[in-house]
């Protein structure tokens, strides 16, 4: 049996699930009041107070320096992955489609990484659909950095104007040896990114370039590596508002205005 733990990044007090292989950790701790049998993101080798521009990845980091166990996870308070092909709507009963131990131990025997389903664009490729919807400086200047620090995976950077789906939310379960190998590179990365740019030129939401731009750099990493994998169905928690997610997406593709908020 594997030593698999799985952090669910949450800044907020919320139900989790049963199976103890999910770790509730607080992202962006540092300065805040802790939550009550949450893990803060503050201790040992961290980057919580970065947490307002890399978003979960304060999270990632803390579980790649801080955690010991054959395999790591990451997802978020509100998605989970599911082998539910049914989803109901009551966020109860969601919470008992979350993806058990039994379950990934199975998928496990065949594959050291399991991914989110793609999310498809369909009518934009990744990196205009970055450009349209965010500031896309901090793209520019990570693809000149990995030209400078990685030029063997600027090819399959550059891929991102051809490609119209990636594997998004920076969800990932890695064995230990990959996600090390993975965590190094994309690191290394952001924080010469870090360098570079002034967050404050942007406000609060553009600000979380990091945590967007990662979940570009997966692909990339996974690709040029040939890593094996396999997808799991995301299980939102909460309702999206798509009907408000498209109006915003195609205002940003046809008059340029960019996202301002989540969804």
């Amino acid at each position: 049996m594997s030593n698999i733990k799985i952090i669910v990044a949450a800044h907020k007090k919320y139900q989790m699930p049963k199976d103890k292989m999910y770790i509730p950790v607080q992202v962006g701790a540092e300065g805040k009041e802790l939550i009550e049998n949450y893990t803060p993101d503050n201790t040992g080798d961290n980057i919580s107070k970065l947490n307002p521009y890399f978003c979960e990845l304060t999270g990632l980091y803390w579980a790649w320096k801080n955690l010991d166990a054959d395999y790591i996870g990451l997802v978020h308070y509100r998605r989970y992955f599911t082998e539910s092909k049914k989803i109901p709507k009551e966020e109860d009963k969601k919470f008992e489609c979350v993806l058990t131990k039994e379950q990934l131990e199975e998928k496990l025997k065949n594959v050291d990484v399991i991914l989110p389903k793609k999310r498809k664009y369909y009518i934009e490729n990744l990196y205009s659909h970055y450009e349209h919807t965010m500031y896309v400086e901090p793209l520019e200047k990570t693809r000149k950095i990995i030209q400078d620090k990685y030029p063997e995976y600027l090819d399959e950077f550059d891929m991102l104007h051809k490609r119209t789906s990636a594997h998004m939310f920076n969800m990932l379960i890695m064995r230990k040896d990959i996600l090390n190998e993975y965590c190094t590179w994309l690191f290394d990365i952001l924080f010469e990114l870090q360098k570079q740019i002034d967050e404050s030129k942007y406000d609060s939401f553009h600000a979380r370039f990091y945590g967007r731009i990662s979940e570009l750099l997966l692909d990339v990493w996974i690709n040029k590596n040939q890593i094996k994998y396999e997808e799991i169905k995301v299980i939102d928690m909460q309702n999206v508002n798509w009907f408000k997610k498209g109006i915003s997406f195609l205002k940003a593709k046809f008059t340029g205005k960019k996202y301002e908020n989540s969804f």
